[in-house]
């Protein structure tokens, strides 16, 4: 299950949520991107998505995950998964999947965060940071503020946001290792995803240079 070839070297700062193969196509190709799988639908679909998400994916040397359904990235040999918080437990998942396969999971306070990387995250989803319309039912945003505090309380382990992610929130100092995009990518997944990583290495490069 673990990415074959070495070609993760760098746990991508870039993650694009879909159900759509034309986003895959679209996005991978242009540097480090991890594709989390995401259908609503039965496991059936889920699986062949992933198949052809997959194949894809190894051809660029992109990360492929699959949201919520253990067994069907195992079926289907994806990198890993990600699990939500009415999803299977993190420590369930960790079991199932062995010590090796990826597991994100999803958190948006620093108890939470300690508690899955605790029992087997391998990074975290925080949020929602901010309002969006991409997905119904969701807590209050947490804020930058609220991001912050998370990758405060997990030093060393990546924390990528989710939840009204855009290239200017990125490039106006949003904390954390990386973010994960949705609807932003979807009408352009090529010129969001150049756009997305520009900004993100435009951001770590503007870091890296006031730490020194």
């Amino acid at each position: 299950m673990p990415a074959q070839g070495g070609a993760f070297v760098v746990f991508p700062r870039l993650h694009i949520i879909t159900d759509s193969l034309d986003v895959v196509r679209g996005a991978v190709g242009h540097g480090p991107v991890a594709i989390q799988v995401r259908v609503k639908t039965g496991d059936r679909d889920a699986y062949q998505l992933t198949v052809a998400a997959l194949a894809l994916c190894r051809s660029a040397g992109a990360l492929c995950l699959v949201d919520d359904r253990v067994g069907v990235a195992l079926a289907a040999g994806a990198d890993g998964v990600h699990v939500g918080a009415e999803d299977l437990p993190v420590a369930a998942a960790r079991r199932v999947l062995g010590p090796a396969a990826i597991l994100g999971a999803t958190c948006r306070d620093p108890d939470s965060a300690r508690a899955a990387v605790a029992d087997g995250a391998t990074y975290l989803g925080v949020g929602p940071v901010f309002a969006t319309s991409t997905k119904i039912g969701l807590p209050p945003p947490i804020g930058p503020g609220g991001l912050a505090a998370v990758v405060a309380a997990v030093p060393g382990i990546p924390v990528i946001a989710i939840a009204g992610i855009t290239a200017a929130r990125i490039a106006a100092g949003l904390p954390g290792y990386g973010v994960a995009a949705i609807s932003a990518i979807a009408a352009d997944p090529a010129a969001a995803t150049i756009e997305f990583l520009r900004v993100l290495a435009f951001r770590d490069g503007v870091a890296a240079g006031g730490a020194a």
